[in-house]
């Protein structure tokens, strides 16, 4: 499983006025700590008004004094993700792409040049319209997008692909996570070398304990082959539940990775 760290997001009011302060000190300690709990991307949003790219580049610049893994430079705005690329000291995550606008048309063919060629891209399942509201819509799109792909040479290995998590209590029969679940299940059977992506917390807003929806919905969405999660490393019962689903559904030989990350703590609270 890719584990895309997401705490540095000035979306998060703690972040977002660590952000506002210039705390760098905030900046490298939530960086190396998601880093040791063994993310493989870490998330990095600045979510302002004014000044992004500057503040995108104060903020991979505090990252990387303190950690080596990659970035993943989170912006709507393409044209700042690709000015942004040239701060980071390796290739990360370019988060992200949709059929909006035209934002495909300005980054592939940045991420299809051969010194781009290591870079990972998010693409999100939505358009000029907003999210879809049918399994049928996200599956319209996502054969676009890689369409697209195919025309610009971007290898399926490099591409994540978000169906768009939306909040549980917003319908009636849990219809947002049977919808999310058909169209993992399609990208899984048509592209199975595609990443399927997503934020699992999306899932559990407004709900009470909202670990324990997370939890039995990381379970659902690994056996419907999610291979690439946003979520919160620090998390030590959500990172051992994927652990151990992996492990169930015999995608870790002998459990070697649940056992190996027994013994590195990632069960512990950090």
């Amino acid at each position: 499983m890719i584990i895309i760290a997401e705490k540095l997001n000035g979306s998060i009011p703690s972040c977002g006025k660590a952000i506002a302060a210039k705390d760098e000190s905030y900046i490298k300690d939530l960086a190396k700590r998601q880093a040791d709990a063994g993310s493989d991307f870490i998330d990095c949003c600045a979510s302002v008004e004014k000044g992004e790219l500057e503040t995108l580049k104060w903020m991979i610049d505090s990252i990387q004094s303190v950690t080596d893994c990659p970035i993943s430079i989170d912006s709507p705005d393409v044209s700042v993700i690709i000015d942004a690329m040239q701060f980071c000291k390796k290739p990360g995550l370019f988060n992200s792409v949709s059929l909006e606008g035209d934002k495909i048309e300005r980054a592939f063919p940045i991420l299809a040049k051969p010194e781009n060629e290591k870079w990972h891209v998010m693409a999100l399942l939505c358009g000029d319209y907003g999210i879809p509201k049918s399994a049928a819509e996200r599956i319209e799109i996502f054969e676009k997008i890689m369409a697209a792909a195919k025309q610009y040479g971007i290898n399926e290995r490099r591409i994540h692909i978000d169906p768009l998590v939306e909040m549980l209590c917003t319908t009636e029969d849990g219809a947002g996570v049977s919808l999310i679940l058909e169209v993992m299940g399609h990208i899984k059977k048509s592209h199975p070398n595609v990443h399927i992506s997503g934020a699992i917390s999306n899932v559990s807003f407004n709900l009470p304990v909202r670990r324990l929806i997370n939890q039995a919905f990381v379970v659902l969405t690994i056996n419907a082959g999610m291979s690439s999660v946003v979520l919160d490393p620090l998390l030590p019962d959500l990172r051992g539940m994927i652990y151990a689903t992996e492990a169930l559904l015999g995608n870790d030989d002998y459990c070697l990775e649940y056992i190996s990350a027994y013994r590195s703590g990632v069960f512990a609270d950090k």
